[in-house]
């Protein structure tokens, strides 16, 4: 299963990676493009079908749910720039200490699928005095502090492609640039562009909140949908970095 998202994967960065061949020169750009090259790395493929998939269902459901989308990226800006910062201070070198934790930060994507699967199910009934599911009615009631962690924790789920576009490609481009401590940011712009490109489209389309015009029954079938759908992605990615 990894092999085939890795092969995928190269394939759809081979245009970008080439694209960006070149543009050092050019920072702003060039940490833009890495992060969409970032974004179709195997370890951010499924985060990023997993936030289409439960930001497009709730943006259908509800209307346009842009404010979530934007605390999403901006816990991915934090991380990624937090972790520039780190490099800026401590120099290169620090990324081999952290090489110990990226894997299982990674490997909590999938889990954390499967939960927000089965609560959009409703097979997880949500009680505020249920302290173990307390993380996951943050992450599906609580837009904004949900979707912050959100971003933030799939940010910090590396994988060696993320790892080499990151500290190996990027750093090195931010240090020799006298507004380096940005790129990190723009570089988290960019491994979200599939999420804004969909969000994009169902504002286009006039589709915000077409469920909720349809009516509870359509609007909890949908509902169901995405949170199948959540499901069998959380196990695919889970078997895929468990057995890896």
């Amino acid at each position: 299963m990894y092999t085939l998202i890795s092969q995928l994967s190269s394939w759809l960065m081979d245009p970008f990676l080439n694209l960006s061949a070149g543009l050092e020169g050019v920072p702003l750009v060039f940490a833009f493009l890495l992060g969409i090259i970032g974004a179709m790395a195997p370890c951010q493929f499924t985060g990023n079908i997993g936030a289409v998939t439960y930001y497009g269902n709730k943006s259908l459901q509800q209307g346009l749910a842009w404010r979530d989308v934007l605390f999403f990226n901006l816990g991915k800006i934090t991380v990624f720039t937090g972790l520039g910062l780190l490099v800026w201070l401590v120099g290169s070198g620090v990324e081999n200490e952290l090489t110990a934790y990226f894997p299982w930060i990674r490997k909590m994507t999938g889990p954390l699928f499967i939960i927000v699967g089965t609560v959009l199910l409703g097979v997880i009934t949500i009680r505020k005095n249920w302290t173990l599911f307390k993380l996951p009615d943050r992450l599906t009631r609580d837009g904004k502090a949900g979707s912050f962690l959100l971003g933030a924790g799939f940010s910090l789920g590396f994988c060696p492609t993320m790892f080499i576009l990151f500290f190996f490609t990027l750093m090195p481009v931010a240090l020799g640039t006298p507004y380096g401590l940005a790129l990190p940011g723009v570089f988290a712009i960019g491994t979200s562009l599939p999420l804004f490109i969909a969000i994009f489209l169902i504002w286009y389309y006039g589709a915000g909140g077409a469920i909720l015009k349809k009516g509870r029954k359509v609007g909890l079938i949908v509902q169901r949908v995405a949170g199948v759908a959540l499901i069998v992605l959380g196990i695919l990615d889970t078997l895929m970095y468990w057995t890896v």
